[in-house]
């Protein structure tokens, strides 16, 4: 059995992660989560890390914002990270813009998620209908929630309603796709 392995940016993708991947993966394939502290820690530890992974079938993911950077260079910078350790077919993923653009991509489960009342219906307002090209995510859902929101709890709370099949983040979708092709036979 082969065992799915996230590099992950920050806590709060574990915790969206932890949310869905019940939904999409097998029950019986073992999920690890290699958890970093934040961008620069991930890249710089990345290489050292699948090196010494001794977990025999493993696959990868790793998976980090964009935030404001360069997308195309800033996965190009990874999967040349992934090579270096000797590492190839390792599925990269960059978040355009923030991990909160999934969030604000399904605005339903942000509601559920959260207890609160009256986002859905703003889904289909012109800003959220492509959240991933919203400057600051975070900041636009802090503002939304009414501060509410909470990255890791938040995360947390929001990921088991998130729809997968239809949101409007097409980065969220994109990570989808990406793992369901990563663990077809």
């Amino acid at each position: 059995m082969k065992t799915i392995v996230f590099f992950l940016e920050e806590p709060s993708a574990r915790e969206m992660l932890a949310g869905i991947l019940p939904r999409i993966l097998p029950d019986d394939m073992p999920i690890r989560y290699v958890v970093f502290q934040g961008k620069q820690d991930l890249e710089k530890n990345l290489k050292a890390k699948l090196q010494g992974w001794m977990l025999p079938d493993s696959i990868f993911v790793v998976m980090r914002d964009q935030d404001s950077g360069d997308c195309r260079a800033i996965k190009t910078k990874l999967v040349g990270l992934c090579r270096e350790a000797g590492k190839d077919g390792v599925l990269v993923r960059v978040v355009c813009r923030e991990l909160e653009s999934f969030y604000l991509g399904d605005l339903a489960a942000v509601e559920k998620g959260l207890g609160l009342k009256g986002l859905k219906k703003k889904q289909l307002g012109k800003k959220f209908r492509n959240p991933d090209a919203l400057g600051n995510p975070a900041v636009e859902l802090f503002r939304l929630t009414s501060n509410t929101y909470d990255k890791v709890s938040g995360s947390r709370a929001i990921a088991p309603y998130l729809n997968l099949k239809s949101n409007c983040s097409k980065s969220f979708n994109v990570l989808l796709s990406g793992i369901n092709n990563l663990i077809e036979p």
